[in-house]
């Protein structure tokens, strides 16, 4: 095998080296005896260990940067290795699933070669919502690149991305001035301001302005959402996340024997019936269907889709993936940001203000010449990725190659990705 991660070879070949010199090694661990081991995986994973020591303990028992064993995958932080493990959500409702965990960035890339990992309905793991989350439709992030469906999709996004463009920037510096706004006056008056819930909002309306020009908190808007639409999409995307959530720092410590195993019964063992969220998921389908029109027509005339899928598929996109992702991205560059030094703070603004003046406003022209903005921008991607985990079942057998040693992935096997480099 080559230095690409992930390349296909045969399992049967004799050799016990990679050509690039890497050894071939077994994957360690044990997966314990069926429904108990994941049954105790899951229990240290969510109440007694946590993450990350879930990982290290099981990193310095192996001493090995892949191995096996049963995991519920729940908010990983400051992994940096590889692991094969049962998948989240975990018995009794779900069936658990064995998997190869990627947690390196060179196996990681493995996850996003379409020759060697097939996508088919999965997302996390093999945790499924119910289709009437999507209005019985099979959307794009359960679909392998390999379906004609996908690719009639995401050529339907491209296009709207690129029908938004005009509107892209002169929304998020509308939305986001009243933002700064408020703040400005909240820490006046109190002294602090919490910043995740106008975030969180800016964010929506943002990304609904900027793809349908209709701002869903805007009552002039028909079928809004009110004011706080936030509140109304947010129900629906709790249930498909789910699996991602870990509550163990969120009972305190005298009660999570009371608490725990309630809260394990709700969240993590069986799924949120659609009943609960049906009317929250009709406001958001009706605004779609009154305010994405144009898209919907060029969904139908140009890509040769149907109506309904398309309108569903909008929305999971746009509500899931795009808005579920910068809600995450926002948050985290105000942190991070917020955490540095008065002087680099005082550098970013200075050369935020410098480009803005230059070039008559936010434009992608002051954009490129944010040479600082960009590398913060970029950096705070790298450490905590909105988006850290991928899924995929081998198409093939093939060698999955870490950073110091390689390993004989058979087809059919489910291969688990994760990456953050940074735990804070």
């Amino acid at each position: 095998m080559g230095g690409t991660a992930g390349k296909a070879t045969s399992n049967s070949a004799a050799s016990s080296t990679t050509m690039d010199g890497l050894p071939i090694m077994e994957i360690p661990g044990s997966y314990g005896l069926p429904l108990l081991g994941p049954l105790r995986d899951k229990l240290a994973f969510y109440w007694t260990e946590g993450v990350p020591d879930f990982f290290d303990n099981r990193l310095k028992k192996y001493k090995s940067s892949v191995f096996r064993m049963n995991m519920i995958f729940f908010l990983l932080q400051g992994v940096r290795e590889g692991c094969r493990m049962n998948m989240i959500p975990g018995p009794p409702y779900w069936k658990s699933c064995p998997v190869i965990m990627c947690v390196d960035q060179k196996s990681y890339r493995t996850l996003f070669d379409t020759e060697a990992v097939d996508k088919t309905d999965i997302l996390i793991g093999t945790f499924l919502a119910s289709w009437k989350y999507s209005g019985g439709y099979r959307t794009t992030p359960y679909l392998d690149s390999s379906e004609e469906r996908h690719t009639k999709l995401k050529a339907l996004f491209i296009e709207v991305c690129k029908r938004s463009k005009p509107r892209i920037f002169p929304e998020f510096h509308r939305l986001m001035s009243e933002v700064f706004v408020k703040w400005e006056s909240g820490l006046k008056q109190k002294g602090e301001v919490d910043f995740s819930d106008d975030l969180t909002l800016a964010a929506l309306r943002f990304n609904f302005k900027a793809f349908y020009n209709a701002d869903p908190a805007d009552p002039t808007v028909e079928a809004n959402l009110g004011k706080e639409a936030s509140k109304v999409v947010k129900p629906w995307l709790i249930p498909l996340v789910l699996p991602l959530l870990v509550f163990k720092d969120d009972i305190p410590t005298l009660l999570k024997p009371i608490l725990a195993p309630v809260v394990e019964l709700l969240t993590h063992t069986f799924p949120v019936p659609y009943g609960l969220i049906k009317p929250q998921h009709e406001k958001i389908v009706a605004y779609f269907r009154a305010n994405a029109k144009e898209v919907l027509d060029v969904a139908e005339t140009k890509f040769g889709l149907d109506r309904e899928d398309a309108l569903h598929n909008l929305l999971f996109s746009s509500c899931f993936n795009s808005w579920g992702g910068i809600q995450f991205l926002f948050p985290d560059i105000v942190k991070r940001v917020s955490s540095t030094s008065p002087e680099y703070q005082k550098e970013l603004s200075a050369e935020v203000r410098k480009a803005v003046r230059e070039n008559g406003g936010i434009t992608p022209e002051a954009l490129s010449s944010m040479p600082l903005v960009q590398s913060v921008v970029y950096e705070i991607l790298r450490l905590d990725p909105p988006v850290p985990y991928q899924f995929g079942i081998a198409r093939k057998d093939l060698i999955l190659e870490s950073h110091d040693a390689a390993f004989r992935v058979k087809k059919g096997e489910m291969l688990a990705g994760y990456m953050r480099t940074d735990g804070g």
